[in-house]
Parts: structure tokens; sequence; C-alpha cells
């Protein structure tokens, strides 16, 4: 009996030191309670365990000391991560990659050196100018020409927000470009309207590119679906390949995305500045054109199947320019344009857009189809005013086989059929830089090439593709009377190396329509043919990034019949231009 009440009194001890446990622990947990210091006598039945017992730690946030813990910015310091502001990949202050200043200011600042040498053979008139040659009293004169161009682009960004994974909250960014340029031609009155000026031209300008203010409006999901506001010059292209305005103008832009970035979409108003007539770049000091550009598109991506993004826009583009006279900066007149009845011209055009980029399985097509349609007041031919109806399509189709693409080009813009109706249907751009067919690799979109004996217009605007009949992209006005184009290509591109691309290009170009053609030169049947532009691109990256990149490429365009017709037999030599691109891009 004596080992059963021996165990049955260990028993009763035990449990009654676990109720002495939750005793005081209940009383810890009754607010207001002040734990005891320490509780080690207590004084338990025979037998008990003894068991000391150590207060928690008081809650009471006044009453805790304060841990310093680093910020994420000194935490990776800590690690032994540092930072350079010369190296634009591993961590730097002015990449973005930490705050300047406040919780979330960042900067990011990059710096572009661009410098191009073109050497080139563009169709040239002398006869009524001027020219240095003994005997030169042909329509046209030596066509060799060549250009210098060096920009240096600097964009700096001032940005609220972590924007690693959400829009940021605030940006304003500017982006001057300081430009010098050097042309040299064989012939006077081709760079300046001015013989006297001689035959080379050097020019500077420093242009705006970009300087606008980016508001984050607002998230409307937890997946930053958002709305921002942009006010200022800022970039802008109204579809995938740039076939109808790409530029960067004053405006203002309401943008954003819905369902998980399944919907994007844009609203914006733009009101056109002047250009620089030998940069190309903004000139901010001269008063804005009375051309406004009205636009809202929306994007859908994955349809209709994965891999695709399908687009619609609506773009409405109001000229006032009629009672302009405007001369460029070399004294050549761009507004109201030396063709037709050379009168001043008010227009109305609405263009209703339909364009795709991506792949179904392995094919890779990109597409825009765009009508054109409104009213211009003073048509170039009668004076009157005449309803606007064109059309354009391009499509580039391509596939890849392991290191090479195979590419197809097909372009169409609708030609006017007859000047002197009240239809003008005759495709233009608003501002067009298309990158499709070897883009600026090629002839006939690099190169301006004048409509001699046809008024003060060109053929073809410099990068660009459609023969619109206008003085120049950056200063004219659109056109609706021109002839249009047809274009079908092949190209393919070749990843020699990593770092060495080769891109090549063959084209057959013909005009849709050449009525305008003839009644401008006031000559009778003009063939369709424009020729073949074949041209090849070298692209070399030593560093596998874009921080360096060269570029040397050539173009040939061999006249057809239809170029015959318009610059003779005599206009190039063998029948053929040429043009050479040298291209060095340094990038920070």
């Amino acid at each position: 009996m004596s080992y059963r009440l021996l165990i049955a009194g260990l028993l009763i001890a035990t449990l009654s030191a676990t109720a002495v446990d939750r005793a005081q622990a209940q009383e810890r947990r009754r607010p207001g309670a002040t734990p005891p210091a320490e509780v080690e006598d207590t004084k338990p039945l025979p037998g008990a365990i003894l068991r000391r017992v150590t207060p928690p730690r008081d809650r009471n946030p006044a009453k805790v000391d304060g841990i310093s813990i680093p910020d994420r910015w000194r935490l990776i310091e800590a690690l032994g991560v540092t930072e350079s502001i010369t190296d634009p990949y591993n961590r730097n202050p002015l990449k973005g990659d930490r705050q300047i200043f406040g919780d979330d200011w960042f900067v990011n600042l990059s710096v572009i050196s661009d410098t191009v040498f073109e050497p080139r053979s563009v169709p040239t008139p002398v006869g009524v100018q001027s020219t240095d040659r003994v005997n030169s009293v042909d329509l046209f004169g030596d066509a060799n020409q060549w250009v210098f161009n060096q920009n240096l682009i600097i964009s700096a960004s001032l940005i609220k927000g972590d924007t690693a994974f959400r829009p940021p909250d605030l940006e304003f960014r500017i982006v001057p470009v300081i430009n010098y340029n050097r042309a040299v031609v064989e012939e006077r009155r081709v760079l300046n309207a001015d013989s006297r000026q001689g035959t080379s031209r050097n020019d500077r300008h420093v242009g705006l590119q970009e300087a606008f203010f980016d508001y984050h409006i607002r998230n409307v999901s937890d997946r930053y679906d958002f709305d921002s506001i942009r006010v200022g010059i800022q970039p802008f292209n109204s579809d995938f390949r740039g076939f109808l305005f790409q530029d960067a103008q004053l405006g203002v832009r309401l943008f954003g995305d819905r369902d998980n970035n399944i919907f994007q979409y844009n609203l914006a108003w733009f009101r056109r500045l002047e250009k620089d007539s030998n940069s190309g770049l903004n000139h901010v000091e001269r008063k804005l054109r009375e051309d406004d550009i009205f636009i809202a598109n929306l994007y859908w991506q994955d349809f209709p199947v994965l891999g695709f993004q399908s687009q619609v826009s609506a773009i409405y583009n109001r000229n006032r320019e009629g009672d302009d006279f405007y001369f460029n900066d070399n004294t050549f007149i761009e507004r109201p344009a030396s063709f037709g009845s050379e009168r001043g011209r008010n227009y109305d055009v609405g263009y209703l857009g339909f364009s795709g980029d991506g792949h179904f399985g392995r094919f890779n097509l990109t597409h825009s189809l765009y009508y054109a349609f409104g009213s211009d007041r003073d048509s170039a031919f009668t004076d009157k005013q005449a309803d606007i109806s064109a059309f354009f399509f391009a499509a580039e189709p391509s596939i890849d086989f392991d290191w090479v693409r195979l590419r197809g080009s097909m372009i169409y813009a609708s030609g006017d059929s007859d000047p002197f109706d009240s239809t003008e249907g005759g495709f233009d751009a608003i501002f067009e830089n298309p990158q499709i067919a070897g883009s600026d690799t090629n002839y006939w979109t690099r190169q301006t090439v004048p409509l001699i004996g046809g008024g003060g217009v060109v053929l073809s605007t410099r990068n660009a593709l459609l023969p619109s009949l206008r003085t120049s992209k950056e200063h004219g006005q659109s056109n609706f009377n021109n002839p249009g184009l047809r274009l079908l290509g092949v190209g393919a591109d070749f990843d020699i190396l990593p770092e060495l691309r080769l891109s090549t290009n063959v084209n057959y170009m013909e005009f849709d329509d050449t009525s305008v053609l003839e009644v401008a030169r006031n000559q009778q049947d003009i063939d369709r043919e424009i020729g073949w532009d074949l041209s090849a691109a070298l692209i070399y990256r030593p560093y596998f990034t874009q921080n360096v990149v060269v570029r040397l490429s050539g173009a040939v365009l061999f006249a057809g019949e239809g170029f015959h017709d318009l610059y003779g037999a005599d206009a190039g030599e063998d029948d053929a231009f040429f043009s050479v691109l040298a291209n060095l891009i340094l990038t920070y």
C-alpha cells in the first residue's frame, strides 16, 4: 500500500503545480496586470517539482527600446554591392537604381551619340538654276552628294514611385538634342534658294524632342491596371510601324490599361511644332502650326490568338494653314506648295485604321490598313472643294529558321486617278516614319527625290515611303493629289554571330496611277514602273548590347521605265542611283 500512496501523492503534487501555473498565466494576460518579477519560492505541495518562471517582455511600445533596421538600399550596401555612375549595367544612382532624395524619388539619365556619314546620288536639276561646271546646259547636273550628321541626345527623367511593379506616380522628362550637320553637293541652288550660298552648308541646332509631365491618376485593379495623363512634348506612334503618325509633338495624352494589361488605350491631342529644316528636330522658338491631330486607339493583347496584338484607331487631322506663307531655313517656300495652282489649302481628314503585330505559331505578321476620308477646301488643280477618299495597306509576313528570318513586304497606297474631279484619291500620311521593306536602309525610303519640272515639291520625302508630292515631311501639308505606290519585296535577316546581323532587301516599286504626274509635268504616258531597290545592311553590336551599335548599309535604285520618263536616260549614271550609310551609336 505504501507505493500506491507515494504514486498518488506525486500525481496530486503535479496537478497542483499545473493549476498554479495556469492561474499565474491568466493573471499576466489580465489587462493592466503587472507580471511578477520572478517566481521561484512558491511553496508547492510535498513532492512537487520546482520551476523558474520568466516574465514576458513588456509589449508597451513606449517601454520597448527601438531596434534600427536599415532600408533596402543600405542593406544591399552591407552585402558588399557597390555602385558606379559610369557603369550603366550595375547599380547606378543615375539609372534609377537608388533614390536620390526622399523615400521614392529617382533619376534616370541617358546620353546617346548618333553619328551618320552618308554619300549618295540623287537626280539633281541645273538648267534654269545655276552650275559651276562648263557646258552644263542640260536639265540634270551632277547627282553626287554627301551628308554628315551628328546628334547628341540627352534624356533626363525625375521619377517618383517604385516602378518595379507599377507605373510611376510622377515623372518629369526633358530630352534636348544637340545637332551639327554638313552637306556637300555638286550643283548650286540645291542646298539654298540663293545660288550665292554655294555647294556646301554647315548648320547646327538644339532641338527639344521631349519635355513632359506624367501624372499617375489612379490604379483600377490589384494588378496595377491604371489611368495616367501626360502633358507636353512627347513621342507617339499611331501604329506598330510608323505608317501614319510617328513624331514627338506638343500635346495631351490620356492613357492606361485594363484587365491585367489585356486592353491598352490612348486618347490624345497634338498641336504640331515647326521643325528645323536641316536637322529635322523640333524648333520650339517658332510659332505653333495650325495643324491639330486628335487620336483614339485601343490595343487588344492575344487577339484573335495568343501572341498576336490587334489595334483599332480613329484619327482626325484638322489643318488651317491655308493663309500661311512659310519659307524654310534655306529660303525655299514650303507653304503653300509650288504645285498645281500654288494656293494655300485647309483640309479636314479622318483616318480609320486596323493594325496587328505578333505571330501565329511560327508565322510572324505585322499589318496596317487605313481608310482616309474628309474634305479639302481648295484642291490643287481645281481650286474647289474636293472630297478625300483614299486607302493604304501594308503587311510584313515572316518566318524564322534557326538563325535566319525570311520576310516579305507588301504595300499599297491608292493614287488619284483624276486630279480635275471632285475626289482626291491619293493616300497621304500625317508624319510617317515607316519601318518596313528595309526601312531607311533602302534607297527610296531614305532619300529625297525631287519632282524636277513638276513644281517645287518632291516625289518622295526623306525617311518616307509615300510619293505624296508635298514640299517636305517636316513643313509641308498632306497632299491627296498624288500617284500612290505599289511595292512588293522580299528580304532576309541572317544572325551570322550573336553580335553580327546581315539584313538584305529586294523591292519592286511602281506608281498606282500616274495621272497626277502627267498633269504636273505636262507630259503624257508616264509609265508606272519606278524600278528595283536593292539594299543590304550589316549591324554589329560588339558587346551584345545596344550600348555600341555600328551599322553599314548600301542601297541601289535601278530606274524603271516610269523613272526614265520623269528623269530621262541621263538622270543617273548607268540608270542607277546609290546610297551608302555609315552609322555609329554610342549609348550610356
